[in-house]
């Protein structure tokens, strides 16, 4: 027997001995299954044959399961549980009755995509959604490597082929302290800033490089406090008003509301780039995911924090600066 139970039996072998030992004989088996009584018997014949051993003997009260019969037919409950987890989880991978997201976002955008989460939950609850939180390059890492059904960003990595969907804009802005002596002051340039401290995000980050685009524009050159790699740092440091910060309007839309930050005025600004749900071209997504994209295409600015009311008439496109 060895190699051939393994490599020839059938699932109808199986279900033909379960049917004889549910329905005590051979008619009443080929009723059940919508067979002829010779083709259970076949498959019954094959099945022993397989096994080397007789799995049903002949008795008064009708056919039952010898040892071996039912140490197979304890293989044929474990295969039917296997087969109804897998279909489970089939109907899940698909969305007809569930499935899974992987959704990247860069740290830029935590202040919102929970939001958006939570409103996709509400139409799909069960489909369950895993975030990934992580600077510029660990999420465009995470889409090169596959990791990702989606990503939330605002540039995707030049040498990966994506599909694009707008989410909104992403204003950019200079804050302060509520106390901070240019406040008060409407119509700053860009000179104006030349002798005030700048908390930044660390180099590579998209913050720090568009902050760096738009004071080349201007040939100014701003001092730098302190690096940090957290927006809530450079937040709490712009507070206790160790400097002021370029930085995402989306981030501090709160500290705005509450009155411990304040906008400044300044010529240029706000710079405006886009956020964008990317997923790879050549990755398909499953339903659950596709829906999430479709999602975030049609309903996803209306999760975006509201930004401050800033000067349109003198901001500029990143593509600009």
């Amino acid at each position: 027997m060895t190699g051939h139970f393994r490599r020839d039996l059938t699932l109808r072998q199986l279900r033909a001995l379960a049917a004889v030992q549910e329905m005590g004989s051979v008619t009443a088996a080929a009723k059940r299954l919508n067979l002829t009584q010779p083709a259970v018997t076949l498959q019954l014949r094959n099945l022993e044959a397989l096994a080397g051993l007789p799995l049903v003997q002949r008795t008064g009260e009708g056919m039952h399961l010898t040892d071996a019969g039912r140490e197979v037919m304890a293989l044929v409950e474990r295969i039917e549980a296997a087969l109804v987890d897998c279909e489970q989880t089939l109907d899940m991978i698909a969305g007809r009755s569930g499935g899974r997201v992987s959704i990247g976002a860069v740290s830029t955008a935590k202040y919102f995509v929970p939001f958006i989460i939570a409103a996709f939950s509400k139409r799909h609850p069960k489909i369950d959604v895993i975030l990934k939180i992580g600077n510029r390059e660990d999420i465009r890492q995470a889409l090169r490597g596959y990791d990702l059904d989606i990503a939330i960003m605002g540039q995707p990595p030049p040498d990966v082929a994506v599909e694009k969907r707008q989410l909104g804009e992403h204003p950019h802005a200079i804050v302060a302290a509520a106390g901070h002596w240019l406040v008060k002051d409407s119509g700053l340039a860009v000179v104006d800033l030349t002798y005030e401290t700048f908390i930044t995000r660390e180099r590579g980050s998209g913050t720090r490089m568009l902050m760096e685009q738009f004071f080349q524009a201007s040939d100014l050159q701003p001092k730098i406090g302190m690096e940090m790699d957290s927006n809530e740092t450079i937040k709490q440091a712009v507070i206790a008003g160790l400097g002021v910060a370029f930085i995402s309007m989306h981030t501090v839309a709160s500290e705005l509301q509450d009155g411990r930050l304040v906008v400044l005025d300044v010529a240029g600004l706000p710079v405006m780039r886009q956020w964008y749900a990317v997923r790879r071209l050549d990755k398909e997504l499953l339903p659950p995911a596709q829906a999430m994209l479709d999602f975030l295409g049609e309903e996803g600015f209306r999760h975006l924090p509201a930004p401050p009311v800033l000067d349109a008439r003198r901001s500029i496109s990143a593509s600009e600066t």
